[in-house]
């Protein structure tokens, strides 16, 4: 696409976004109390739901977690698995985990944080009665010993090699044996931060747990400030009444933003992966040189350039390029409009009256990226012949239709889900068609169902790498998915905050170490 039409096209869409942003550089900066440099307001665009772990699975309510609640183990930058609570841990066979705690680490209320609470989060997660979300990432446990206070065992029924990654923080946290049902009320961990209220659609406060484990927070408290309307947190930021947020602004704000004396922004690459889902049992989609041409036709580059403002990555896949088992050699689909006519050509579908070979129907979300990006496909496939027409939906609408197959392509993203090799299995297995996983295209390949029963079992993790380089090419080559980018994690935050530490999943972990800094 001509950078000119594009940009033109892109802008035409904005009106009334640069309106918005017109009025928030006119706001003069101002306080309305005194700047207090051990604290930080953090705005957030969503209440956290549920604070107790065994039952939070919202982004909101597992971030605030992370802060809150230690978990066995936690992730480190490219994936790799290393202790938290736990200090060590061996599997002797395929089906049996010893996990050996760390000792003298102690919850917010001051009592030991042992086996039993260790076993008791997880007893109460797998127990059907209470309805935890998270009890299908554990159907394979059998039972739990805890035969010291330091030593956790746990038997499985079969051999999952994925198993260590659901103990990892913020997907588990562990909490005190025998809390009771209103523990999400009053929530006691063992984590940097401790909980002190929360008020429901409006605000949660934290603040440092002096005798955290591995040493106590720079910051005395955080306030997340729950703000849904993201002009109204831009002005909130631009005024100076909060501190930071992180990727909950349009692309176009924040460079507005960042211009601000006060402010400045933090970029990093992400994680989180946008992609358009084909339905292969349609007819025109079920042929792959119709996906290799759609891809082909599809001008990233400039979509990442001037849609997204250069806050994105291009995508080769669903794994993030910094993940252990990512796989670089694949096949892939740089802008190329005539390669595309003429695989379009090759497979039966010339151009007719009118120059339409066919039309196709993409369905998005409401959210003002996902429209324009469904604006400026249409404009980039109808060069190639292709008459698309985009359909918003309200989410729940959008995923709906998805898990039923009601869809040609569908604009959706991967957040987090994406981050463990068990995803190939989860959205690409012939055994995965909702409501039982998320293959929602209805993908077939019999080799793709072998390298994923084997992924899900594999212990050795070099055999496993190779088994998951595999299923990458093979996807690459059959696209039951069209890769577009990989988000990056952006923060407009108070410019004395320096560079902030920001994980490419967007946790918020890099709290734990932030020094709140001078006054603005």
């Amino acid at each position: 696409m001509p950078r000119r039409a594009n940009r033109s096209r892109v802008r035409s869409c904005l009106p009334l976004l640069f309106n918005c942003l017109f009025v928030c550089v006119l706001i003069s900066c101002s306080h309305s109390s005194a700047y207090d440099s051990s604290s930080l307001t953090f705005l957030i665009e969503a209440n956290p739901t549920n604070l107790d772990p065994r039952y939070a699975t919202d982004a909101q309510s597992q971030r605030v977690d992370s802060l809150l609640f230690s978990g066995l183990l936690e992730r480190d930058e490219q994936m790799n698995l290393r202790g938290d609570l736990a200090e060590s841990w061996e599997t002797p066979d395929p089906l049996t985990y010893v996990i050996h705690l760390r000792r003298g680490v102690g919850f917010h209320d001051g009592r030991p944080v042992t086996s039993a609470d260790v076993k008791f989060t997880f007893d109460s997660m797998l127990n059907a009665a209470n309805r935890s979300p998270k009890r299908g990432a554990f159907r394979m446990v059998g039972s739990i010993e805890a035969p010291d206070d330091a030593t956790v065992i746990f038997h499985l029924k079969e051999a999952y090699a994925s198993f260590l990654w659901n103990l990892a923080r913020p997907a588990v946290g562990i909490i005190p044996a025998n809390s009771g049902a209103d523990f999400a009320q009053h929530p006691v961990g063992s984590g940097p931060f401790r909980f002190v209220s929360q008020r429901q659609d409006d605000e949660v406060i934290v603040e440092r747990n002096p005798v955290y484990f591995r040493g106590a927070p720079e910051l005395a408290r955080v306030r997340f400030r729950i703000v849904p309307d993201a002009v109204v947190r831009a002005l909130e930021l631009r005024k100076g009444a909060a501190d930071l947020e992180i990727s909950s602004l349009s692309p176009d704000i924040v460079p507005v933003l960042a211009r601000q004396p006060a402010l400045e922004a933090t970029q990093r690459p992400g994680t989180n992966f946008d992609y358009l889902g084909i339905n292969l049992e349609d007819q025109v989609l079920a042929h792959r040189e119709v996906r290799w041409a759609l891809a082909l036709a599809t001008d990233r580059s400039s979509l990442v350039r001037y849609l997204l403002r250069g806050q994105a990555r291009m995508a080769n896949g669903i794994l993030p390029p910094i993940h252990w088992a990512y796989e670089p050699n694949v096949q892939q689909y740089p802008y190329d409009p005539v390669r595309s006519e003429a695989l379009l050509d090759a497979a039966g579908f010339p151009r007719k009256a009118g120059g339409v070979r066919f039309h196709l129907t993409l369905k998005t979300s409401t959210e003002e990226r996902a429209r324009l990006l469904g604006a400026v496909l249409q404009e980039q496939w109808r060069r190639v012949g292709v008459e698309l027409e985009p359909r918003p939906l309200e989410l729940a609408t959008l995923l709906s239709d998805a898990a039923h197959g009601n869809f040609q392509i569908c604009y959706l993203r991967w957040v987090g889900g994406n981050l463990d090799p068990d995803i190939f299995e989860f959205a690409f297995s012939s055994k995965r068609f909702p409501p039982d996983g998320a293959n929602r295209g209805h993908y077939r390949n019999p080799r793709i169902d072998i390298l994923t029963d084997r992924i899900h079992s594999e212990m050795n993790r070099e055999k496993r790498k190779a088994l998951c380089s595999e299923a990458q090419k093979i996807l690459a080559e059959d696209l039951p998915y069209i890769p577009l980018w990989f988000t990056d994690v952006v923060s407009v935050h108070r410019r004395s905050l320096g560079a902030l530490n920001l994980s490419p999943t967007g946790d918020y972990d890099f709290l734990v170490a932030l020094r709140a800094g001078a006054a603005p």
